[in-house]
């Protein structure tokens, strides 16, 4: 389960609606953007002073960073929120998390959840998720899953990955909503397809169990696989054990051991356990060649496969 608040949105600009601001707005932008932030400021300022919801928005995220000003996350707060007052969806989602997190304001759950709520109802994809965190950890409201569900679905179906990921996990272990492991896949699948390295290893496990969908050792293997490219330890081990037992995958020892040296290297207890349990199985020469690709291999690339080991079998 995913349960963080996401990040504030920084830099976040968008046109000034009224005419007669437009030009000084975009010239404070295109000041913005080659880092002229004393210039920004200049432009931007009076057009908040003067009610610009955009503007106001754009001086808190200048405040919150520190952009051209010494940060201040009070500063940023107080203009968020006569942001947020006029109804602007971005000042109102980082009102929130500057409430959830105290930055600039005492920490107050209750008025994030009042913030993320203003940003959901009007359609906030982040916004939503944020929300249905609170929602399922009972954050500033009382805790319902079944709500943080309807949050979560909301976010997804706007492609939020993070609610794709924890709508998987709602429908798998039935929180908030029927157990339904082929809801819990398809979930999966789609975080799992946007590069989500949890979802993609939860849904190797899926098909490697026969969770939801048929069980396919292969696909297992291509989705753990996925994962442990990205440097997941589990996905990592668990492809290690499909390599020790030829599940999905031709057997091989030497790419095992691989496997369980990268996991176990990041704590891995079981991996560690299976890399010593193979040292006893393998020739000098087979241990020497798996410690070279494992040493050799870096997070975000390939994986050896069959094709790089010449000691097996």
């Amino acid at each position: 389960m995913r349960l963080f608040t996401a990040a504030t949105l920084f830099a976040l600009f968008a046109l000034s609606g009224p005419t007669a601001f437009a030009q000084s707005f975009e010239e404070g932008l295109s000041a913005f953007q080659r880092e002229d932030f004393t210039t920004a400021l200049q432009h931007f300022e009076p057009l908040a002073e003067q009610g610009d919801a955009v503007a106001q928005f754009n001086l808190g995220v200048i405040y919150e960073n520190g952009f051209g000003v010494a940060q201040d996350y009070a500063e940023a707060v107080a203009w968020y929120r006569r942001a947020a007052e006029q109804g602007d969806v971005d000042a109102q989602f980082n009102l929130g998390v500057m409430s959830a997190n105290g930055r600039g304001v005492a920490q107050n759950d209750s008025e994030a959840v009042s913030w993320y709520r203003r940003a959901a109802e009007q359609g906030d994809a982040v916004a939503q998720f944020n929300l249905g965190v609170m929602y399922n950890n009972g954050r500033g409201v009382a805790q319902n899953y079944s709500e943080a569900v309807s949050w979560y679905r909301r976010s997804a179906e706007q492609g939020d990955v993070d609610a794709q990921f924890n709508l998987g996990f709602m429908y798998k272990n039935g929180r908030g909503v029927a157990q339904n492991y082929s809801e819990a896949v398809s979930w999966y699948r789609r975080a799992a397809e946007q590069g989500d390295v949890d979802a993609q290893y939860n849904l190797g496990f899926m098909y490697n169990n026969g969770w939801g969908v048929a069980q396919n050792y292969s696909e297992a293997v291509s989705w753990y696989r996925r994962s442990a490219e990205q440097g997941d330890a589990v996905a990592q081990f668990n492809l290690g054990v499909m390599y020790d037992r030829g599940l999905g995958v031709s057997r091989n020892l030497v790419l095992a051991y691989v496997l369980e040296n990268l996991a176990a290297a990041q704590g891995n207890e079981h991996a560690r356990k299976n890399r010593d349990i193979s040292l006893n199985n393998l020739s000098s020469e087979q241990v020497t060649e798996g410690q070279r690709l494992a040493s050799g291999w870096q997070v975000g690339t390939p994986l050896p496969t069959s094709s790089d080991v010449t000691t097996w079998p």
